[in-house]
C-alpha cells in the first residue's frame, strides 16, 4: 500500500471524516504553512498519535482531504465522471468549469496550492498527487477525447495528451503563478483558440 494512503481497517470513520474536515478547515482559514498535525489533530479531537498511525505526513492527510473535495467535482478527482453530449468543446467546457470554481472556492484553492508547493520538496508527496489525483483524471479525460476522435469530432492525428496539458495547463498557471485571476471567460478564450484557432475566418 503506497505510504500516503491511511489503512482502512484501521481507523476509525469518524475520526478520519474529523480530521479531513479540520484539514480543509484550518487551510481556509490560515493558510497551508501555518497548519500543523498538532492543530489539525485538536481541531478534529482525536491525539496526535492518530494522525500518523493513519498518514506519514501533514500532506499525505491534506492530499486526502482533497481528494475527498475534488470527488464531488465534474472531472476534478479521480472518480470524476465525463459528460458526453456530443460536443466535446462542450463537455470540456463543463469539466473546466467545475475545476475552475473549484480553484477559486475558499476551502479547494488554498489546500491544492499549499499542497503543490509542499510536494516540490517531498518527492514520495509529488508522487502520490500525480498517481492519486492528476492521472486518474487525465485517464477519464484521454478516454473522452479518443472518443472524440472516433466520432471525427476532433482530428484523428491530434495529441491527446499535449490538448490536455494545454487547457489544464492555463488554469494551473494561473493558480500557482496568481498572473490573472481564474475566470470562466479565460476557460471560453481557451477552448475558442484551441478549437477555432487564431486565423482570420
Amino acid at each position: 500500500m503506497p505510504p500516503s494512503v491511511p489503512d482502512p481497517a484501521r481507523r476509525n470513520e469518524r475520526s478520519h471524516r474529523a480530521i479531513l474536515e479540520a484539514t480543509v478547515e484550518l487551510v481556509a482559514e490560515l493558510g497551508y504553512e501555518q497548519v500543523s498535525v498538532e492543530a489539525i489533530a485538536k481541531r478534529a479531537g482525536v491525539g496526535k498519535q492518530t494522525i500518523y498511525r493513519w498518514w506519514p505526513s501533514k500532506g499525505a492527510v491534506a492530499l486526502e482531504a482533497l481528494d475527498d473535495r475534488l470527488r464531488t467535482a465534474p472531472g476534478g478527482g479521480s472518480s470524476g465522471s465525463w459528460p458526453d453530449t456530443g460536443d466535446i468543446v462542450e463537455d470540456l467546457r463543463v469539466q473546466m468549469y467545475g475545476v475552475s470554481e473549484l480553484f477559486t472556492s475558499r476551502e479547494v484553492g488554498p489546500l491544492y496550492q499549499g499542497l503543490i508547493a509542499a510536494a516540490q520538496c517531498d518527492p514520495a508527496l509529488s508522487r502520490a498527487h500525480l498517481d492519486q489525483l492528476i492521472e486518474p483524471a487525465s485517464v477519464a479525460c484521454r478516454a473522452r477525447l479518443a472518443l472524440a476522435k472516433e466520432r471525427g469530432e476532433i482530428r484523428a492525428d491530434a495529441d491527446v495528451q499535449t490538448l490536455i496539458d494545454m487547457l489544464w495547463g492555463a488554469l494551473y498557471y494561473r493558480l500557482l503563478l496568481h498572473t490573472r485571476p481564474l475566470d470562466l471567460a479565460q476557460i471560453d478564450l481557451s477552448l475558442d483558440i484551441v478549437f477555432r484557432g487564431l486565423r482570420d475566418a
